[in-house]
Parts: C-alpha cells; structure tokens; sequence
C-alpha cells in the first residue's frame, strides 16, 4: 500500500490579506510559518518517507525544505510543476473581495459550481487542467512506489482538486469535504494506484492555533 502525505505550504503575506496567488503569483512566507513547518517535521518525523516532492513555487519549495529538516528523510527533494498551484490568470494577487465584485460570475463558481470552474473568463488555468495534471502525477508515483509513504507539499486549490480527482467525487464534494489550511497534512492511501482512501483530513493538531479564512481554503 502506497501511502501519500500532502501538506499545505506555510501561510504567506497573501494568504493573510486575502489576495489569490495562483501559479505564478508569489509572496514572503510569514516568519510565523517557519516554526509551523518545523511542527509539520516533528508531527511527520517518525514517518519513513521513500520520496519527498514539492511545488517548484518558492512559498511550498521553501516549506518542503525546512520540513525535511526535521524528518529522518536523507534522500533528495524533487521539484515537479505538476504539482504547482493553479494559474489563476488576471485573479493572481488580487484580493479576494474584488475578485468577487469584478468576476461575479466566474467567483459564483469557484464557491458555487465547480463544474463549470474553468478559467477562461479571468485567463486561467481552471479545474480540468489542474485535476488532471495532479492526479496523473500522483498515480505515477503511486506505481512507482507501491509500498512506500511519499511526502507532497503543495497548494491549497491544487490539493483541493487533485484530491478530489483521486478520490473520484463530484467537484463540490470540496466544499462539502472542508478546506485545507496552512501546513496542514491530508493522507491518502492506495492498493493499486487506482482507488484512494482517506486516512485523515486537513488535521492541523499538531500547530496549535485556531484556523481562520487567512490560513484555510
């Protein structure tokens, strides 16, 4: 049985005013973050990983490093942008609440309507795209590695998606599954890199801190 570990990348600078980053937006990593990611290593250290792979995007490269710190991890990091955030288009860096005023409808069905979440109105990449890339990637991994715990750090939307995707649930199962926060670890499990499982959801017992809508999507 393949077991996958996604995490969360640290709370940045957008993510606490409530602006979209995409999958070329970027911002700073908040200083808090860097002791939450070592919380991920000790909650994660006895955990015999045989692969650790991230998001090329600074915000969950710089995460995926400082938690290797602390695992018992000696192997190599890999980079993969199949597992970067979603392209968000003209959204990237903007705040949410005008976001919401300026594309009514394209916002209506990122909370709303999944189905028809597809980016073209705001030039970005939207749902199938991203679903498809991620869950092909880790399906991948999953053959590869049939009886082993792979580590993931990623983004929040990319997460959402590809998860969903691996489980095989309609797109609005998310909002009724619960978002993901800040470093926060979600595992999956797989016989045959075909059917997933979910062994446990966004838990972030281990951080202490109450979630908000700045540290959750």
């Amino acid at each position: 049985m393949t077991k996958f570990y996604f995490v969360r990348h640290g709370q940045t600078e957008w993510n606490l005013e409530r602006r979209f980053q995409g999958g070329h937006g970027d911002s700073n990593l908040l200083p808090s973050s860097y002791d939450d990611m070592k919380k991920v290593g000790d909650f994660l250290n006895e955990v015999d990983f045989a692969r650790v792979y991230a998001s090329p995007l600074k915000r969950a490269r710089i995460t995926a490093v400082n938690i290797v710190r602390y695992l018992k991890y000696r192997g190599r990091l890999s980079l993969r942008s199949n597992i970067a955030e979603v392209g968000l288009g003209k959204w990237e860096g903007e705040l949410v609440a005008n976001v919401k005023i300026n594309y009514t409808a394209a916002f209506h069905n990122y909370r709303e309507d999944l189905d028809k979440f597809e980016g073209k109105e705001f030039e970005g990449e939207g749902y199938t795209k991203a679903e498809t890339r991620f869950v092909r990637f880790i399906k991948n991994i999953a053959r590869q590695y049939p009886n082993d715990n792979i580590l993931i750090v990623s983004h929040g939307m990319a997460l959402s998606f590809g998860i969903n995707g691996l489980l095989e649930q309609p797109r609005m199962s998310i909002r009724d599954r619960g978002g993901l926060s800040n470093t926060s670890t979600t595992v999956l499990a797989t016989s045959d890199g075909q059917k997933f499982t979910v062994d446990d959801w966004n838990n972030t017992t281990y951080l202490n801190k109450k979630q908000s809508a700045s540290t959750t999507i």
